[in-house]
């Protein structure tokens, strides 16, 4: 019999992340626009530097699972939201740039905060509007009315105090705008949630490609962050508990870095820094995805996950206990094949559930899932015969003790 899948995981909210504490926890995640993997190891970047040393620095990624339904395009608002949902595009519809459709019912890191804590503080300060406007969807009844509590952003339509010229200069002069507001907005009010939007490197990009003033503007945005992190550490100082995320949202194009979109691993090869404490071996030792961000800050926050939505995240916390990760899903002509990759504990279990609806996807409703298995983790992997397969889609939940992941299993278009 059929039943709704209870998505309880001992140990999602570790270090007793429910539990009343001493200092306040808050978050900032700051995204600089269009820095590959290797530019950010070219360049000197001290102040990212700091903060990676108070925590840790990881090689990452865009782009979804490439040649898979997943399979997400490198392009910056795509980027963003796969950032602020945990999930990838076949899930989040942010395509491109223009922003035509997202699907709300894949909440952002701004509504799981609201929704579970109606009196949090909620700050944006950003160079581009429709990251507030669109992306978090401000106001819009798809997003239940959130609300954001303080904005700082939409310089970039005023012509007046920022005449545009093309060589993007008042790009620059936005970004130091806004992150002198940011770094004084948050060292005195200190918002519980916090996300910072700077431009600057990726208009230099798509200038001058690998350049001298890409590097610099690289060094700039550097800086920029060291304004905002001299806040944080005196917010620190006051006795909170900071936490802050610094990346990117694509890379560059291989031969000159002039522009992105693809599926190269230039494109796809972004970075993270952060300060979090009690980085995982998952952090320490695989290519992370900018969807773990998400429920990274969701575990360290202790923000309770309604159980449908908590199904649809596709990121791996980097932060506390991680039991499973990288989920497979193929259909041979004799079986299916369920993999995973494991970092749980000894004797641990691995429960395997299966949906073969997606009315998330279309009504934000929970699915209806069946427990197929219960399997050993160190295993690796379980199978079951192709006649047992009801239909040729399902969406697949791996379940660990710490954490889920799932997967998709698509049927393969036919041949025209």
């Amino acid at each position: 019999m059929k039943k709704l899948i209870v998505l309880i995981i001992t140990g999602w909210f570790y270090s007793g992340a429910l539990l009343a504490q001493e200092k306040p926890k808050k978050v900032v995640f700051i995204i600089l626009d269009g820095i590959s993997f290797d530019v950010i190891q070219e360049v000197e970047t001290p102040n990212i530097d700091r903060i990676s040393a108070a925590g840790g620095f990881s090689k990452a990624y865009v782009g979804g699972e490439r040649g898979a339904y997943s399979e997400t395009p490198t392009i910056s608002a795509v980027g963003y939201n796969s950032l602020l949902t945990g999930t990838w595009v076949n899930k989040h519809n942010v395509f491109g740039n223009s922003i035509r459709r997202p699907n709300y019912h894949y909440w952002t890191i701004f509504r799981y905060l609201r929704e579970a804590r109606p009196d949090a503080h909620l700050a944006i300060f950003s160079t581009w509007l429709d990251n507030r406007t669109k992306l978090i969807g401000e106001g819009l009844d798809a997003t239940g009315n959130l609300q954001v509590d303080y904005s700082f952003d939409g310089f970039e339509l005023d012509t007046i105090a920022f005449p545009h010229d093309a060589g993007k200069r008042y790009i620059f002069n936005i970004d130091e705008h806004v992150t002198k507001e940011a770094s004084r907005y948050i060292q005195e009010f200190g918002p519980d949630l916090s996300w910072v939007y700077l431009e600057y490197p990726d208009d230099m990009g798509h200038q001058f490609g690998d350049s001298p003033q890409l590097f610099e503007a690289v060094r700039e945005a550097d800086r920029q962050t060291g304004m905002i992190y001299d806040a944080i550490l005196e917010r620190i100082e006051m006795g909170e508990d900071w936490l802050i995320f610094v990346t990117t949202d694509h890379g560059r194009q291989p031969s000159t870095g002039l522009h992105h979109g693809g599926q190269s691993d230039r494109e796809r090869e972004i970075w993270v820094a952060t300060n979090a404490r009690g980085l995982n071996n998952y952090f320490e030792n695989e290519m992370v995805g900018i969807v773990d961000i998400l429920p990274s800050v969701i575990r360290y926050l202790g923000i309770p996950v309604p159980e449908a939505n908590m199904a649809e995240i596709d990121g791996v916390p980097l932060i506390g206990p991680v039991s499973i990760f990288h989920p497979m899903v193929e259909k041979t002509e004799e079986e299916i094949v369920f993999s995973w990759a494991f970092m749980g504990e000894q004797d641990e279990d691995i429960e395997i559930w299966v949906s073969y609806n997606n009315r998330f996807r279309t009504s934000g409703e929970g699915d209806e899932y069946e427990l197929l298995a219960k399997v050993k983790g160190n295993l690796g992997t379980w199978s079951m015969p192709n006649d047992q397969m009801e239909k040729e889609q399902m969406k697949v939940v791996f379940k660990g003790k710490h954490n889920l992941v799932n997967k998709w299993l698509v049927a393969a278009k036919k041949d025209e």
